[in-house]
């Protein structure tokens, strides 16, 4: 099993994987969570005492996946050139999706996964103290890259 796993050496030990020798390709991926809360909280979720969740995610999302190397140790800082963070307010909660985009050795999604984490545990902060059973999950929605320079719509071998 140790050899299957990419940051584990084989004595057991975990690295940083060199992608030292891998080509820069385009690269882009999409992680979606769901805030899930009372209906009367979903309504509210531009005006709370806190303020505006939903603004305040974003900003929180974007500012997460641009130090997602700082907070996962394996991953390597990448220099993102988008990241987005989209919010649709549903009857029962939020969901939030967030992309990523880079031209890198190695891929985005954790920077993904990262802002729809973090923008969803913000929505969770400024909402708990009118709901107090909200709950979310992410989950990643889309990974693809491209040859740098390609004209093809990027495809995951």
């Amino acid at each position: 099993m140790r050899n299957e796993l990419s940051h584990v050496d084989e004595t057991g030990s975990v690295r940083m994987v060199d992608v030292g020798a891998k080509p820069p390709q385009r690269r882009r991926a999409v992680a979606r969570a769901v805030v899930h809360m009372a209906p009367e909280t979903a309504v509210r979720l531009r005006d709370l005492p806190k303020g505006d969740a939903l603004t305040t995610a974003q900003l929180a999302g974007i500012m997460a996946a641009k130090r997602t190397s700082e907070l996962i140790p394996l991953c390597h800082p990448l220099p993102l050139t988008h990241v987005e963070v989209d919010t649709n307010v549903l009857e029962d909660g939020v969901e939030i999706v967030a992309s990523a985009e880079t031209t890198a050795r190695t891929g985005v999604e954790m920077e993904a996964l990262t802002a729809a984490s973090v923008a969803a545990l913000t929505v969770y902060d400024m909402a708990k103290a009118v709901d107090k059973a909200m709950s979310f999950a992410v989950e990643l929605v889309e990974k693809v890259k491209a040859d740098v320079g390609s004209t093809k719509s990027p495809e995951e071998p």
